[in-house]
């Protein structure tokens, strides 16, 4: 499974009332792992950052001056994304911009080139309810060392989301399936083994575990006024 972890820096809030992308960073994750096939731009928006938004980012308009405009990376971003499931932060924000450089571009929206999209700030919304759940406090939360977060980036920001993503899902390691067995795990072959003589202890159930198990078995007997499927297959 492929999945781009991305984030954005901006001139400001509202993409609606022209601010603009001035920087990009996408981080790749194949199977849950960090591949090191990043992308990341910095952007001529062709505009002044508003004076908040520069105290955030610190990416000022000298720096991107002579940095290529969006329509000049569109190209090598949508095929960097194209097909994969993006994980972004604060999802709407982000995906706000895109869509709208797109826009101004003639292009369908940026959403519609990826498979689909995880909303990495929702997800921790609905596993620490009423925490802060920022970027810099999940870190803190997830042991994920953001000491050199001064200012905001976007590359920097996009691989410390990649971690707390990794650190929020970490139990569905579990659920990852390999294709084939591993090599190097040896399997038993019982085809040959007799089994016959094989002796095996009998571990029979106390008497209070059978009076626990009778009181469930009436339990189930009330809900299904009747009898219970097990006392059906057991008689």
């Amino acid at each position: 499974m492929r999945q781009i972890v991305l984030d954005t820096e901006t001139t400001g809030l509202s993409a609606a009332q022209g601010d603009r992308i001035i920087e990009i960073g996408c981080v790749e994750l194949v199977n849950r792992k960090l591949t090191g096939n990043n992308l990341h731009f910095y952007i001529n928006p062709e505009r002044d950052s508003h004076e908040d938004a520069l105290k955030v980012h610190g990416i000022t308009t000298e720096f991107l001056r002579d940095k290529p405009k969006f329509a000049a990376i569109a190209d090598e971003l949508l095929a960097f994304v194209r097909g994969a499931e993006l994980i972004i932060h604060n999802a709407p924000f982000d995906l706000g911009f895109l869509n709208k450089e797109m826009a101004l571009l003639g292009l369908p929206p940026f959403t519609q080139v990826a498979g689909s999209v995880v909303d990495t700030l929702l997800m921790a919304k609905e596993m620490y309810p009423g925490k802060r759940n920022g970027l810099d406090a999940l870190c803190v939360r997830l042991d994920v060392d953001n000491t050199n977060r001064t200012l905001h980036g976007a590359l920097l920001d996009a691989e410390l989301l990649a971690e707390v993503y990794i650190n929020m899902t970490r139990g569905q390691n579990a659920l990852m399936i390999e294709d084939a067995p591993n090599e190097a795990t040896p399997v038993l072959d019982t085809a040959d083994m007799d089994f016959a003589n094989l002796d095996l202890p009998v571990i029979r159930a106390t008497e209070h575990e059978m009076q626990a198990h009778e009181t469930v078995l009436r339990d189930l007997d009330k809900a299904v006024n009747g009898q219970a499927f097990f006392r059906k297959i057991n008689a």
